[in-house]
């Protein structure tokens, strides 16, 4: 049977696909992010997406490969992780009160049949207003401030109450993944569920 790979070594999407019931590996990319130019958000998902799916699809001849990306955008500029507790304060102060963005690119590979699909998925967020002492206690009760692209985690703690509203896929902004549309690409790519 045509094995599935998750191309993450991300713990929050590797524990989220679970909840699909599919069998599956993680597998790294190794794609380095870091190089890619800051353009469109949607045009940007899709790119990494694809190249992280196709960066570990070149190694198996009978699989399934599974890429994503997300990123998080405010006021037409993409959010990049925080790199200290002083950027993060900073980043949740300026969405407090705000709507913002969050984008996830999904690109599918079926290695034997050479079957690709891609999905982008956006949802809207609207934070609700954050005092400067909430904020100082969400980040020294979290030290991975950094590993969100917005900043926060929307399931942990104090920032569970962050959000007012969400429009659009609730899994794509609590899992990083919106599992929703999973199922569907899979079988596009000639996967039988």
């Amino acid at each position: 049977m045509t094995k599935i790979i998750l191309a993450t070594t991300s713990p929050y999407r590797i524990e989220a696909f679970k909840f699909l019931g599919i069998d599956f590996i993680a597998e790294g990319s190794e794609v380095d992010e870091s190089r890619a130019e800051r353009k469109d958000p949607e045009e940007l998902v899709k790119m990494l997406s694809g190249l992280k799916a196709e960066a570990v699809a070149k190694n198996h001849s009978d699989a399934i490969v599974i890429g994503m990306d997300s990123i998080g955008c405010f006021n037409g500029k993409i959010l990049e992780k925080p790199e200290s507790k002083q950027e993060a304060f900073k980043r949740l102060k300026n969405l407090s009160g705000n709507k913002f963005e969050f984008y996830t690119g999904i690109h599918i590979i079926n290695t034997s049949t050479q079957a690709t699909t891609s999905k982008i998925v956006k949802s809207e967020l609207l934070m609700r207003e954050l005092s400067e002492e909430e904020i100082n206690q969400y980040l020294e009760q979290d030290p991975r401030h950094n590993t969100y692209a917005l900043g926060f985690n929307p399931l942990e703690k104090v920032s569970s109450s962050f959000i007012a509203k969400l429009a659009g896929s609730y899994n794509n902004v609590l899992r990083g993944i919106p599992l929703e549309v999973i199922p569907e690409m899979l079988l596009e790519v000639g996967y039988k569920l």
